[in-house]
């Protein structure tokens, strides 16, 4: 491990977003500032081309990947991770833009994995993307069932049957379109498929935009417990198309929001402050307020993974809410509860236990609550969900190592958090009891 747990948690609880620069291509004019009280400036997403720019860590050394001249693409944020780095191209209209997935297409092959609801709005359009001008390429496609229900192994089976019935070799191209779901399972069936294979995100909701899609943890899910099957296994890009939220439904948008709401509480205060003034407006979908939000939190991964690709420490922190809004998710059956509204709920339960230890004070817990509560997101576990029953779920939670569940809380000033097994048990308990029936 590169950095020991403890200098990796020290890091969690400084609000890092500072080792983040913003570049612009030669020759353009200064990028426009988007009027919040964050520390950083960012060009909207609806800017021209001119006004593109790019973000990256000072302490990368890998070549970087330059969109054409004329593109559409308004923001780049680099993940750093040497020689498997990448780009997130972000903007309006870039599914319209042949180039940027042709570049990162290898070999002759591409697989497309979509769903039932995603495939009839946007195979065709990603089918041309890859062909255009191209005839040397040929697209498979495999549509899968839509829902965190069908994120299991039968499933998953579907994408390599087709594979495998498609004769693809190690030279293909897998593409992840759709949300969080297709992009976990698209990630993990490159990974295995041959050993490994080549494949690229398109997310196509905010969920998936602003986390799934970046970072490389891909997988599915096992009765007992969420996400508890998978690999690390980087994309070749992630091609971030704003324009595919216009089809999105509003509790889709919600669920999304929930992630956006985690980086402000976990590393990134004025962002935070920003959402709570700009709440109503990512409701409404204006496309700056979108635009910022997502390059924001692709930035605040970013930054996680390349210091913490493997989740040794400071990566998880990214899980704030997780390990009670994943209990969630599993007890009352996948699907019932969107993501983004096991985690909402979860994020609550972790500010609240956070303040009974006493690491919060109770204007933090009471901004946790109103925030998502402005976003439209439950603050509340279903009722159905029991103490026993978070117990039991928890217990099998990726986090636990040597019988001890680790969590992640909130510690200190707003944007620090701690991922810890360091805890008064009796907090937890009064968490659970607090908001769970008996």
């Amino acid at each position: 491990m590169a950095a020991s747990a403890s200098s990796l948690l020290a890091a969690a609880a400084s609000s890092s977003c500072a080792a983040i620069s913003s570049r612009l291509p030669a020759g353009a004019p200064a990028a426009a500032s988007v009027p919040s009280a964050s520390r950083h400036s960012c060009a909207s997403l609806r800017a021209s081309p001119a006004r593109r720019h790019r973000s990256r860590f000072i302490a990368s050394v890998a070549p970087t990947m330059q969109p054409p001249a004329e593109s559409r693409v308004s923001t780049v944020v680099d993940v750093d991770l040497g020689d498997r780095s990448y780009p997130i191209y972000i903007g309006a209209g870039l599914l319209d833009e042949p180039d940027l997935l042709q570049r990162h297409v290898h070999g002759k092959r591409v697989l497309v994995v979509t769903n039932t609801t995603v495939a009839p709005l946007y195979l065709e359009k990603v089918t041309w993307a890859l062909t255009h001008n191209n005839p040397n390429v040929s697209v498979e496609s495999v549509i899968l069932p839509d829902g965190e229900k069908y994120k299991d192994m039968d499933t998953l089976m579907k994408v390599f049957d087709k594979a495998v019935e498609s004769r693809l070799d190690r030279r293909c191209t897998f593409v992840a379109l759709g949300g969080g779901v297709i992009g976990d399972m698209c990630g993990f069936a490159a990974a295995a498929f041959l050993r490994g294979v080549n494949f690229i995100q398109i997310p196509t909701t905010l969920m998936a935009q602003v986390d799934s899609s970046v970072g490389g943890k891909t997988g599915i899910n096992h009765p007992l417990g969420k996400n508890l099957i998978g690999a690390f296994y980087q994309p070749q890009c992630v091609l971030i198309d704003t324009d595919t939220l216009n089809t999105l439904p509003d509790r889709e948008l919600a669920s999304g929001i929930a992630e956006v709401v985690k980086y402000g509480l976990i590393r990134d205060a004025p962002f935070f402050e920003w959402q709570e003034k700009n709440m109503s407006a990512l409701l409404a979908r204006e496309p700056s307020a979108l635009a910022y939000a997502i390059k924001r939190s692709c930035e605040n991964k970013a930054e996680v993974v390349a210091q913490d690709e493997k989740e040794s420490g400071l990566r998880a922190t990214l899980n704030l809410g997780h390990t009670f809004g994943h209990a969630i998710e599993t007890g009352i059956g996948y699907g019932a509860w969107l993501h983004g509204e096991a985690v909402a709920a979860g994020t609550v339960m972790a500010a609240d236990m956070s303040h009974r230890l006493g690491w919060i004070d109770e204007s933090i817990r009471k901004r946790v609550v109103d925030i998502l509560e402005q976003a439209k997101l439950p603050i509340t576990p279903p009722e159905t969900m029991t103490v026993e029953k978070f117990k039991s779920i928890m217990a099998v939670d990726k986090k636990v190592a040597d019988g001890l569940l680790r969590l992640i809380l909130l510690k200190g000033p707003l944007g620090s958090c701690v991922f810890t097994g360091e805890y008064d048990r009796k907090a937890l308990d009064e968490t659970l009891h607090a908001f769970s029936n008996n």
